[in-house]
């Protein structure tokens, strides 16, 4: 079974391959030759996850599925949210966002946050499916850790006293947002008969 994973990530790649395993050949953007962007506006994130599916569906014709995340954070009314990767305007900047972030945090004792992360499914002719993973925690006030992208140094998920940037890959993975999505996804996959 021939599956597409709408990101040009390579690294994200190899981490649902493993995790799918060989039943499903797994592939990327790039390797069916969509090298644009795909437009991401919508208001929420299973809308992006939707249309970043829905694009490659219909325009190259191969079962897929896409991924949207943000980081919506309690004392802000959940924002950045679905603009989590442009919360500091264009072009996408990680650093610019976490100082904005922290700079809007600045005195806010209410530090809890939470990860979102929903995949959208589009199979043969099934109606869209949704997984979704969460991980909450708190915002920090400054960040710590090499490890990870986007707000990985300023997150500190529950149960933990180091941000995700100072957690090796697996130990995330294992604990994630987008790891708990994903094992949704490879639980659904794995019980359809190809």
């Amino acid at each position: 079974m021939q599956l597409c994973f709408a990101t040009h990530n390579e690294h994200k790649l190899k981490e649902l391959r493993e995790l799918l395993g060989a039943t499903i050949e797994l592939k990327g953007l790039t390797q069916i030759g969509c090298l644009q962007e795909i437009p991401e506006n919508g208001s929420t994130l299973a809308q992006n996850a939707l249309a970043k599916a829905a694009y490659v569906k219909n325009n190259f014709g191969i079962n897929c599925f896409a991924d949207d995340t943000g980081l919506e954070v309690e004392a802000l009314d959940g924002t950045p949210g679905v603009f989590s990767a442009r919360y500091a305007g264009e072009p996408a900047d990680s650093i610019k966002n976490m100082e904005l972030l922290l700079q809007n945090m600045m005195g806010v004792a209410n530090r809890k946050a939470r990860f979102r992360t929903v995949i959208a499914l589009l199979l043969g002719e099934q109606p869209p499916r949704y997984f979704e993973g969460v991980v909450t925690g708190l915002i920090t006030t400054r960040p710590a850790g090499k490890a990870g992208f986007g707000y990985d140094p300023i997150f500190i998920p529950d149960n933990y006293n180091i941000t995700f940037a100072q957690m090796s890959p697996t130990e995330k993975n294992n604990i994630s947002h987008r790891g708990k999505a994903v094992a949704k996804l490879a639980t659904y996959l794995t019980q359809q008969t190809w």
